[in-house]
């Protein structure tokens, strides 16, 4: 029988994507009272499931449960993965994950895919200059900026004063010295941010882009670092957003994201006030007015130099 005394690998998830790290990261979060296991005698190293604990709640050898979190089962079956994902404690969106990083086990091969071309269609550009006053960003799959109204880079307070190759939403969550006091729901937004990147590497691990942004913030931000290691995959909440603007004052604002048709890999986000309501869109409006001509401009800039795939 294979033995572990507790979890073992010091920070796994920075080493190594897919199925097995994942797995390994999700015992690490579930305690043996959550799990409906009795306790037992002596002490841990580790809060989470050990490996053998993890194996009897799912019902599978032991075995089997180590081979799946070193790699060496590609292809486990509908029913393991099923009973994983109950030994986990997994929602729904997260037990299509795990079966999600299974199939890459199977098939994956060493050849990466192309990252994603980031220019914006012209037509997409024209569209998002009709929706202000409205902020309106075109974001990558890893939330660079490749295009934005002026309202939306004023509202994120300092975003606009960055080179348009450094406009980045998780860069600016975990780097800007704004982020803090500009986002009331930066403990949310700092979450979601890193759950979308998580999601990301695990479907396609150590993609160029991805590799790129994650190795910057990995060693700045011991946050964002924490956060990484949880492997949680769970997408923002919906609802208002509050802003504390330090030019406006607070606006609050609804917001929907949505992929751009024959761009999946490109998501336009607007946000928006009922014009009824007065104060919030009134200041939505003095961020698009308030924002110059060099701001108008701006609305076609790219994130980062422009890929072709």
């Amino acid at each position: 029988m294979v033995r572990e005394n507790d979890n073992m690998e010091a920070s796994p998830a920075r080493a190594e994507s897919g199925l097995g790290a994942y797995l390994r990261a999700r015992r690490a979060q579930i305690t043996p009272e959550r799990a409906g296991l009795q306790p037992t005698s002596g002490s841990r190293r580790a809060p989470g499931l050990r490996r053998e604990e993890v194996a009897a709640l799912a019902g599978i050898s032991i075995d089997c449960y180590v081979r799946l979190e070193r790699g060496r089962e590609a292809h486990p079956s509908q029913s393991v993965l099923d009973s994983l994902a109950r030994a986990l404690l997994l929602d729904d969106r997260e037990h299509r994950h795990l079966c999600e990083l299974a199939a890459l086990a199977h098939t994956r091969t060493t050849r990466f895919e192309p990252c994603p071309a980031d220019a914006v269609r012209p037509g997409v550009l024209v569209m998002i200059q009709q929706l202000r006053p409205n902020p309106v960003f075109v974001l990558s799959r890893t939330l660079d900026v490749l295009a934005a109204t002026p309202s939306a880079l004023r509202l994120f307070a300092g975003l606009d004063a960055q080179p348009p190759a450094r406009r980045n939403l998780v860069r600016y969550v975990f780097l800007h010295p704004l982020a803090r006091r500009v986002l009331a729901d930066w403990d949310e937004q700092a979450r979601s941010c890193v759950a979308r990147l998580r999601k990301l590497d695990g479907m396609d691990p150590g993609a160029p882009d991805l590799a790129e942004l994650i190795g910057e913030l990995l060693p700045k931000n011991p946050e964002f670092a924490e956060l990484w290691d949880r492997f949680d995959i769970k997408p923002h909440i919906q609802g208002l957003r509050t802003f504390h603007h330090p030019e406006v004052g607070d606006v609050r604002l609804g917001w929907e994201s949505m992929p751009l048709t024959d761009s999946p890999a490109q998501t336009l986000v607007v946000f928006y006030a009922d014009p009824h309501d007065g104060p919030d869109h009134d200041r939505m409006v003095l961020l698009d007015v308030g924002h110059g001509q060099s701001g108008a401009n701006d609305g076609g800039s790219t994130g980062r130099a422009r890929r072709t795939a």
